[in-house]
């Protein structure tokens, strides 16, 4: 994000100028307080352009026509400094200690308008020739105040306060009180190394302080994310869902039609890039189920509403997934990425039994799409698998010991294959894992020898073939909440 802020400078106030001349100042720091030299400074509708100094100080004006030519920077684009007095025909305005002082050659008017914090106008005074105004006089109520004082074609506007603080500042309460259609422009800054940055200014008579904010990198791989990254928008960003926000549908793919369950955030943001997780249910299981539950719990635990989760049907059959749901899930994600705003360096897969042996099946060759999926009772085999691909991907483990479907050498061989993946030359697989030792809660080990982008969770238990362990005495699993750490690890 990037950060600006207006700094007020106390001064004696002596210049008059038409709406159309203005002297802008200010200074360019990155966030620690440092002044960043050589960056462009550029008032876009004006198209003035100038570069910061040593001191990250810059200055930026335009002057009546009028009175000179003269329109630029003080870096000698211009051939004169900012304007402080007009033609003697037009006049001189100046305030200093809190009195206005006012001359020209002629008896003609001078307006002289006060206007409180919010833009409503508490004086208009006019009075003639020479002379001079004691400001404090006007006002009696605590405040800010803003005034604008015309003496022919020239004008001057400053602030003040109550207890005889006279400055010149403009702030919100300018633009909402009196700034005129036109006399705002846009400033843009341009520094190496640093987001460009740009701001809205109601009034150019001003001083501004500028923060820059450094621009983070993002490392570049061959396939994959670092841990941290930016979200990466899919093409569906901007466009609106026209189908159930939570519920279910019938997706037409390439075989035939499917039914899908989705949850949508209730606030969800067509341009905010959304993680996507999937569910896949077990044998006997439907997709129905997956959403009841909650997608095994995680769906409560999204308080930020960060996530769409989606749990597809299977092909109705014993074996649930088999080969050609590979092709329904890259048709599925691929659908969703272009109708809805998804992070597409955020997908996930997550699923018990044979939903785990599934989502197990996607981490060997969905690296590229996949970020992470997490298996509760997987093992290494099923229907059909695909050939592997020797790239990593985030992988977490459920285990329960007493399991006699997904037996253990199942689940610790399925793990084995990703400790391969996940680690330069296979070495993780020699790293020995903390597991259950037959008493206490459950045993989470995370390797230490994998990538760090890579991460490996390896979790343990005594249990059955569920996917929904308990710690002794507690009635409330423990495997949603550290799922849902493990997927925000990325």
């Amino acid at each position: 994000m990037n950060h600006f802020g207006l700094k007020c400078v106390a001064m004696a106030f002596a210049f008059a100028a038409s709406a159309q001349a203005f002297t802008l100042t200010g200074k360019v720091s990155d966030e620690s307080g440092k002044a960043v030299d050589k960056a462009s400074v550029e008032l876009l509708k004006n198209a003035l352009k100038t570069t910061t100094d040593a001191n990250g100080e810059f200055k930026l004006f335009k002057e009546d026509p009028k009175d000179t030519a003269a329109v630029g920077d003080s870096t000698g684009n211009g051939n004169v400094d900012a304007i402080h007095m007009v033609r003697p025909s037009v006049g001189y305005v100046n305030v200093t200690n809190g009195v206005l002082s006012y001359s020209q050659s002629s008896n003609a008017p001078v307006r002289v308008q006060v206007f409180d914090a919010v833009g409503s106008r508490v004086l208009n005074k006019t009075v003639y020739g020479s002379g001079t105004l004691d400001m404090q006089s006007i006002v009696r109520a605590q405040g800010s105040y803003f005034a604008r004082v015309s003496v022919g074609s020239a004008q001057s506007t400053f602030r003040f306060t109550s207890n005889g603080n006279y400055r010149a500042s403009f702030g919100e309460a300018v633009a909402r009180g009196l700034s005129k259609e036109g006399e705002g422009d846009e400033l843009r800054v341009i520094a190496a190394d640093y987001d460009t940055l740009t701001v809205s200014l109601s009034n150019l008579d001003t001083n501004v302080t500028l923060r820059l904010k450094k621009t983070v990198k993002q490392p570049e791989y061959a396939y994959g994310w670092g841990l941290k990254n930016d979200p990466v928008p899919t093409r569906g960003c901007g466009k609106n869902w026209n189908r159930v926000k939570s519920g279910s549908y019938e997706f037409q793919w390439s075989k035939g039609r499917r039914t899908i369950r989705i949850d949508i955030p209730d606030n969800y943001d067509n341009k905010k890039p959304y993680k996507l997780i999937f569910g896949m249910h077990c044998m006997g299981g439907w997709a129905g189920g997956v959403q009841q539950e909650g997608y095994h719990g995680l769906k409560p635990l999204d308080t930020q509403k960060t996530a769409i989760f989606v749990a597809p049907e299977g092909n109705g059959n014993q074996a649930p997934w088999g080969q050609d749901d590979y092709l329904l899930f890259d048709e599925l994600l691929a659908d969703l990425q272009s109708n809805l705003c998804i992070d597409s360096s955020r997908v996930f897969s997550m699923g018990f039994s044979y939903g785990s042996m599934f989502s197990n099946g996607l981490s060997w060759n969905h690296q590229d799409v996949l970020r992470a999926v997490a298996v509760f009772e997987t093992a290494e085999r099923n229907i059909w698998l695909p050939q592997r691909k020797k790239m990593g991907i985030g992988w977490m483990g459920v285990l329960g010991l007493q399991d006699d479907l997904c037996r253990p050498e199942m689940g610790r061989a399925a793990r084995d294959i990703i400790l391969e993946l996940n680690s330069e030359g296979g070495k993780a697989k020699n790293e020995k894992a903390q597991e259950y030792s037959g008493n206490g809660p459950h045993v989470c080990y995370d390797y230490k020898t994998v990538e760090e982008r890579f991460p490996v969770r390896w979790c343990t238990q005594n249990g059955g073939h569920i996917w929904d362990h308990k710690d002794p005495g507690q009635r409330q699993s423990w495997v949603p909440e550290t799922t849902w750490e493990f997927f925000n690890k990325f």
